[in-house]
Order: C-alpha cells, then sequence, then structure tokens
C-alpha cells in the first residue's frame, strides 16, 4: 500500500508508520515534540483508506482533547478522506444529541471519529457513549493520548479504557514515557492493548515477576512497600515487541534547554509559618500519622504553599502571607526578552501573576489558563500567544492543565513560579516550548526560596526522581527536615 501524506514526515515519524500501521495493537512511545500525534493519524488514515476501519475513538486528557479537534486532525488528517467528527461535550445539548446519534449511526461512508476527554471515561455517561460507538462500528481504531492517564488499574476510567480496547479491532497508546513512577505503570497500559501483551493476565503475577516487595511497618500501620525492581531487560525485550521508543535527541535538531536557579528570601512571617508547619509534620510522622502517599504529600503541598505566599484557611479561603516571590517573577520578566511561560502550581497564584502582568505590561500582555479556563477560549489563547505580531506575551498556567498537548514553541523562557511534585508534570510542561518548530535554545528559570521544600523538590525532579513514589517509609523524614 502507497499511503499518501497530507503533510511530509519526518524520517523517525515514517519509519514508525511503515513498521507499525498494520499491526492489531502498539505503543508509540515517541519523547515529547517528535510528533506522536502525526503517526497516529496518518495510521488512522491508512486502515480506513485499506478499508480495515471505519471509525476511530481518541481518549486523550482535558488539556489535550481539544488540540485533536482544533489543531491535529486538521492538519494531518487528509482532506480527500471525508470526515464525521464529533467533540465530546458533558453538557448532553440537543445539538450534542443529534451529532452522536449522526455519528453512531451507519448510514454512510465517512469516516467517523470521536474525540473524548479521558476523564468522560470516568463518568456512566461518557462511558456508555464510547461503548455504544464502538459495538456500532467495531471496525475501529481506539487511540488513547498520554496513555499514562490509564497507569492507575484501580480507577474507573481506567477500567472504562480497557473494556474500550476489548470492543476495538485496532488499538494504539501514545506518551513520551510509559513509565513515570515505576515499571509497574506499564501493567493497565499494556493490558488495553492486549490481556496477554507482557505475558501476565494479572496485575500481582506482574508485580511478583517484576518487583521486590517488602512489607514494613511505621507506627501503628503495616503495609507493602515496592523496594526495588527485576528482571528489566527481560521486561524491555517484551515491551519492544509492541512498540517504538523514539527519542528527541535521536531524531530532531532541536536547540538546547538552558537551566537557572533564581533564589527567593522568605519573609519573617513565611519563616514562621514555615517553622510551625514542619514541627507538625515531624510531629505527626512519630506519632504514625503520616503512613501513606496522600498524607505526606498533602502536607509537603502545605510547606509549598507557604513558600507560594499563601495558605488555605479554615473556612475555605485563601490566607495571604507577605512574600517576595511575585516581585522575584516581575524582575525576573523585566530581565528576559520575547515570550514567555510562567507555570504555577496553584490556581491562587496564575490568578495573581496574571493581574500583576497585566498592571506592568498591559491588559493585553499576559492570558492565564488554568482547569476554569473556558474550553471555547484556550485554543484562542494558544494561538494568540503563538502569533510573534501579537501582544499576548505572557502565557500563565498550571502545568496539570496547560503543560500537556500544547505547542507554545513561540517562548524560549520558560518560568516555574512553583514545581509540581511531580515528575511527569515536569517533563510535559518543559516540552511545550521545546519541540518541533522551535528554533531558539530555551532558558527554564526555576524560582527557589533556599533550605524549602522548594530547593528539595526542584533537585528531586532534576535527578528524576518521582516524589510521589519517594515519600515513605524510611524516606519520608528527609522532605520535613
Amino acid at each position: 500500500m502507497t499511503y499518501v501524506f497530507k503533510t511530509e514526515p519526518y524520517e523517525h515519524q515514517r519509519l514508525v508508520f511503515n513498521e507499525s500501521w498494520r499491526e492489531p495493537f502498539h505503543g508509540w512511545f515517541l519523547e515529547m515534540g517528535t510528533g506522536k500525534t502525526k503517526v497516529a493519524l496518518d495510521n488512522a488514515a491508512a486502515l480506513f483508506e485499506e478499508g480495515e476501519i471505519d471509525s476511530v475513538l481518541i481518549v486523550a486528557p482535558k488539556g489535550v482533547y481539544d488540540n485533536w479537534v482544533q489543531r491535529e486532525i486538521p492538519a494531518h488528517l487528509p482532506d480527500r478522506i471525508d470526515t464525521l467528527m464529533v467533540r465530546w461535550q458533558a453538557n448532553i445539548t440537543k445539538k450534542f444529541l443529534e451529532q452522536m446519534t449522526e455519528l453512531v449511526r451507519r448510514t454512510d461512508s465517512r469516516l467517523r471519529v470521536l474525540v473524548m476527554n479521558v476523564e468522560a471515561l470516568s463518568t456512566k455517561k461518557g462511558a456508555t457513549a464510547a461503548f455504544l460507538f464502538l459495538e456500532n462500528h467495531p471496525d475501529n481504531l481506539v487511540i488513547v493520548d498520554e496513555s499514562t492517564t490509564i497507569k492507575n488499574r484501580k480507577a474507573a476510567r481506567t477500567s472504562n479504557i480497557i473494556k474500550c480496547g476489548r470492543l476495538a479491532k485496532y488499538r494504539r497508546i501514545l506518551t513520551g514515557s510509559p513509565i513515570t513512577k515505576s515499571p509497574m505503570d506499564l501493567f493497565s497500559q499494556c493490558e488495553f492493548l492486549d490481556r496477554d501483551a507482557l505475558g501476565h493476565k494479572s496485575y500481582y503475577g506482574f508485580q511478583a515477576r517484576y518487583a521486590v516487595i517488602q512489607r514494613r511497618t511505621l507506627g501503628r500501620h503495616s503495609f507493602q512497600e515496592i523496594k526495588g525492581y527485576r528482571r528489566l531487560d527481560e521486561l524491555g525485550e517484551k515491551l519492544g515487541t509492541f512498540s517504538h521508543r523514539i527519542l528527541k535527541e535521536e531524531c530532531l535538531d532541536l536547540p538546547d534547554k538552558i537551566y537557572v536557579r533564581r533564589n527567593v528570601q522568605l519573609t519573617d512571617e513565611q519563616k514562621r509559618v514555615y517553622k510551625e508547619m514542619k514541627k507538625f509534620a515531624l510531629a505527626q510522622i512519630d506519632a504514625g500519622e503520616l503512613a501513606t502517599t496522600t498524607s505526606v504529600l498533602t502536607q509537603i503541598m502545605r510547606l509549598q504553599q507557604i513558600v507560594c505566599g499563601f495558605l488555605p484557611s479554615d473556612e475555605g479561603g485563601i490566607k495571604p502571607l507577605p512574600s517576595n516571590r511575585l516581585t522575584e517573577l516581575l524582575d525576573t520578566v523585566e530581565e528576559i526578552q520575547g515570550k514567555a511561560i510562567i507555570w504555577a502550581a496553584w490556581v491562587h497564584n496564575v490568578q495573581e501573576i496574571t493581574d500583576a502582568l497585566r498592571r506592568r505590561f498591559g491588559p493585553e500582555s499576559a492570558a492565564s489558563f488554568y482547569g476554569e479556563t473556558p474550553q471555547d477560549e484556550r485554543q484562542h489563547t494558544v494561538d494568540l500567544f503563538q502569533d510573534q505580531t501579537s501582544p499576548l506575551r505572557f502565557f500563565v498556567g498550571t502545568p496539570k492543565t496547560g503543560g500537556y498537548g500544547l505547542t507554545l514553541t513561540a517562548a524560549n523562557t520558560v518560568i516555574y513560579h512553583a514545581n509540581s511534585y511531580d515528575l511527569e508534570t515536569r517533563l510535559q510542561s518543559e516540552d511545550r516550548a521545546h519541540r518541533i518548530g522551535q528554533e531558539k535554545s530555551v532558558t527554564y528559570i526555576d524560582l527557589v526560596a533556599e533550605g524549602t521544600i522548594d530547593e528539595k523538590i526542584l533537585d528531586a525532579l532534576q535527578a528524576k526522581v518521582n516524589i510521589a513514589s519517594d515519600v515513605l517509609g524510611e524516606e519520608t523524614r528527609k522532605w520535613f527536615s
């Protein structure tokens, strides 16, 4: 089969396409910025033109799935393919219901595409719609973008997406890295592809084969702890039989990344509150009350909020703390040229930063991008930011929302007002600017309060340690010492 591409692929994209497009299931582990979305759409188009499929279900995180609809599909799916595409929405309007009804019915020869946010698969409404679509179109392809969103085998969306895999003729997973915390992340992603992909139908059998487990006691609590991993070469060989792994350095001539730290001095009030919170956390450790990952991470976040200039109040609001952090950020911005991305861990800070930038640089200079940003505004904001003639200079957002799937190559400076403790989030957010289309080196500036949780989080991330998997047992105390 000679497939005619709408957009010419890079050599690595052509290689991956040629070697996997007819496979019943496959993983494309192409590093962020190397164009895995294009490969997926070329695959869908080729299978459709060969008469292998008549429908595609695309599942992606909330901050990414609109990008498929508005940019990726129009850019890469050939114009010669007559397509009926529906973007999922939770609000079931009359118009949307009519669109879904037409999509599910088999009334013509158009390629039918349903694009859903992965969060919708956590709901009965969303899961039912996906199942109905696939059952009525059994010659289908299911694509899971950023497939680490289904690494939690206990989550409802994971089980529902795995069920979608059972209803799929062809299955694909896309992610820059399928392992964000541990090799155990692989099981659910690969179970979606095929129950026998890794040779273990049971998670516990998989865990017993590749993890070293030890029972530990902390205070009054006892729990199983993974102390290490084994037979990883064997696991890698199995994974390699149905996947491609491509790194940017192997295929793209991208400019350098430059990392800079800017110190922030805590105010006396911050120092006082921070010291009290550390003391409280250590007392909880001694009492055996910080025995779960969630409880430890909650205290880490409290410390991080203090250094960011606020604390949640008992009434559910925000208690501001005197802070130098915003001033340091504005001073940093004064020193840079061109457009910049500013990532903040907390919505409170996103709003605070956006307002301050607008006061200093003009009302059109900054835009915010976080969970409550309306869907119809998101792509408009990205388009304005990418337009070098636009006055929008600063893209201010939370990496959990804006750090996935977006192309923000107009920026060559990325400032972290505060870091997430999640390694994947850091890597994803870095590569919004450092990807195909970037022609300049990208400078990453981290605001860090020395001797605080800021420093520990950044050091861990730079050492490629996912904090969420490193906070229990003997490691707990070091985060509060």
